[in-house]
């Protein structure tokens, strides 16, 4: 059996994964795992034999990628998340960057109003993975975190998550607020990355989004407000005298989003954010 060295295999996956228009960058991301190593040391030791077992696996894997579009984030069973590893699979939606921006945006926005010395009873609704409950625990003190989602299975996969982590999360079943709304607690901080992909936008995403993420974490009726709607008209029974609603929303639905808050909360200050690439992604709003 003929041996590889990295160079090589890199060169031969980023050329088969071109054939199939997938990202190259699978190549290395794969690489990582299971050679144990950082992007920099791939290019140092280039000339590095890879075990055939690994390169085995590589070549399999690879394969998997390319021909039916399995997130790269799915073989290696893990995808990074403000620093640190969450257990990610089909059950839960693989977190992006731009939800670490929510992160940013929250606890800045709790640090700048003094939130953040103060005791918080804080709720992530639509928790999926568990990455924004159990990064905003961790990030922030004197937080009683909830965390909610409709899925046994998605949490199932968060509990493994904040088990790892080591973060206290009180886990509830159930649609959007209505765990909160039936314990009758009140919360300071409501925040939620739902679904907001307009069904007529299916067409356009990836086979890798569409055959692979849950599509009850995706997609959302009445043009992808449907879910904020929801949550929005619960809110009134959950939420403490004062409260801060985030959510992340669609690059379009800055406007509309805001509308859906002041016909319920005609007082409410809400600020749209925009991310990295400019294109609005985040509502905060004082209720």
């Amino acid at each position: 059996m003929a041996k590889h060295t990295i160079w090589e295999a890199r060169r031969w996956a980023s050329s088969f994964l071109t054939e199939y228009n997938r990202e190259t960058n699978v190549a290395d991301l794969l690489l990582m795992h299971y050679l144990e190593c950082v992007r920099a040391q791939l290019l140092a030791n280039a000339k590095d034999v890879v075990e055939e077992e690994i390169f085995n696996q590589f070549q399999r894997d690879i394969h998997i990628h390319a021909e039916k579009g399995v997130p790269v984030q799915h073989l290696i069973g893990i995808e990074e998340f403000y620093g640190r590893d969450f257990k990610v699979n089909h059950h839960v939606l693989i977190p992006r960057p731009e939800t670490e921006e929510l992160i940013v945006a929250v606890t800045k926005q709790l640090r700048r109003e003094g939130w953040h010395e103060r005791n918080l009873n804080m709720v992530d609704v639509g928790t999926g993975s568990g990455i924004i409950a159990i990064t905003l625990a961790l990030e922030l003190t004197n937080v009683e975190m909830r965390a909610v989602d409709l899925s046994p299975d998605a949490l199932h996969v968060a509990k493994q998550n904040a088990a790892t982590h080591k973060a206290d999360i009180g886990f509830c079943e159930g649609s959007f607020l209505e765990p909160i709304m039936e314990s009758g607690d009140k919360m300071d901080v409501i925040v939620s990355n739902p679904p907001y992909i307009p069904e007529a936008d299916r067409s356009s995403l990836s086979d890798v989004v569409v055959n692979h993420d849950p599509e009850l974490a995706l997609f959302a009726e009445d043009n992808g407000l449907a879910a904020y709607r929801t949550i929005v008209s619960q809110v009134p029974h959950v939420k403490a005298e004062e409260a801060l609603l985030a959510f992340e929303i669609g690059h379009n639905q800055g406007e509309a989003v805001s509308t859906i808050i002041t016909e319920t909360f005609p007082d409410a200050t809400i600020h749209v954010l925009q991310d990295i690439n400019q294109k609005d992604r985040i509502i905060l709003a004082w209720l």
